[in-house]
């Protein structure tokens, strides 16, 4: 039997969220840059986040640390209202890596108890398509298409699930690419958009 492991981070749920990301478990410590989402530094959600919004792939990206910044990370979450967590509270790694494929759900997180306490988020959107199933199974909904969304009713409010292309290296799409499809969602939800792609 393989150890379980608690999702290490906090939830990262500021006021202003609109926006609930959802990735699936960050990869062991031994790979993080920061301790934070999206935390190793071969992943590409700070990228395209610097990308879509600055021009700059580089924008939270510390090269003589070798590391993405955090603070930067939260006061830019904060400010376009963008909350951050995962799917799988608990997990067992069936393989010693960080992949989807390999990680065993033990434990999904209480996507019900977050909306209900954060009432100011509309949109959901998952990285990869792990956390676009879970998300579909916990709400009884389909598992939207690649870049495309899926309404949830819960709670007496309509939730948008958006499925987004998973920010891992390992998926097979360049980043400009991927960061495409993070631009269209933020447009498509009324977020005015600096022209640099």
């Amino acid at each position: 039997m393989k150890p379980i492991e608690q999702h290490p981070f906090e939830p990262f749920l500021p006021n202003s969220a609109r926006f609930l990301f959802l990735g699936t478990f960050p990869p062991r410590p031994e790979k993080w840059s920061m301790e934070f989402f999206y935390p190793n530094k071969i992943n590409d959600m700070w990228r395209i986040m610097g990308l879509i919004f600055f021009g700059d792939r580089n924008h939270f990206w510390n090269e003589a640390e070798r590391k993405f910044m955090i603070e930067p990370i939260k006061d830019f979450l904060t400010e376009k209202g963008i909350a951050m967590y995962d799917t799988a509270y608990k997990v067992e790694r069936l393989k010693d890596n960080a992949s989807d494929k390999f990680l065993k759900i033990v434990e999904p997180i209480d996507l019900l108890c977050m909306l209900g306490e954060n009432l100011a988020i509309e949109v959901v959107v998952t990285t990869g398509e792990k956390a676009a199933s879970v998300v579909a199974e916990l709400t009884s909904t389909r598992v939207p298409e690649v870049g495309k969304s899926e309404d949830i009713s819960m709670l007496g409010r309509n939730v948008r699930h958006y499925r987004m292309p998973s920010t891992s290296r390992a998926y097979p799409l360049k980043i400009e690419k991927k960061a495409e499809f993070y631009k269209n969602m933020f447009e498509a939800e009324g977020v005015r958009m600096p022209n640099f792609l």
